[in-house]
């Protein structure tokens, strides 16, 4: 079979409130990485800036607009990224399973795919 692209999305609660004491969250960070490193499944991957520090951009009626967050359409926040290598979103799935935002708050596993142009070529 062959190796498929995942893009993971990280979703934690917004306010904060629920967390992993520090040592127990990287430990299970460090664990999953270490394996993911070992299976060739990981590939980039970092936390992102609190919303805080967020930007949106549209561009409506040919106007470039920037605001800052938070998103209030968000009830989570999206806190960090990853990119894995694995033969079916199954096998992600089970990967990401142990990961410590699994336990918290949600990942999102999304297929990499081409481009439509691309893919009738």
């Amino acid at each position: 079979m062959t190796m498929q692209q995942f893009l993971v999305i990280h979703m934690t609660d917004a306010t904060a409130e629920a967390a992993l004491p520090q040592d127990e969250d990287r430990r299970m960070l460090e664990s999953w990485a270490q394996e993911g490193a070992d299976a060739g499944t990981l590939g980039l991957g970092a936390p992102v800036a609190g919303r805080d520090r967020a930007k949106s951009v549209v561009v409506r009626g040919g106007e470039t607009i920037v605001t800052d967050g938070p998103f209030p359409e968000f009830k989570e926040w999206f806190a960090g990224y990853d990119l894995l290598e694995a033969e079916s979103i199954d096998e992600a799935a089970g990967y990401m399973a142990k990961h410590p935002t699994a336990v918290l708050g949600r990942v999102l596993i999304l297929p990499v795919v081409p481009h439509p142009w691309e893919a009738q070529a």
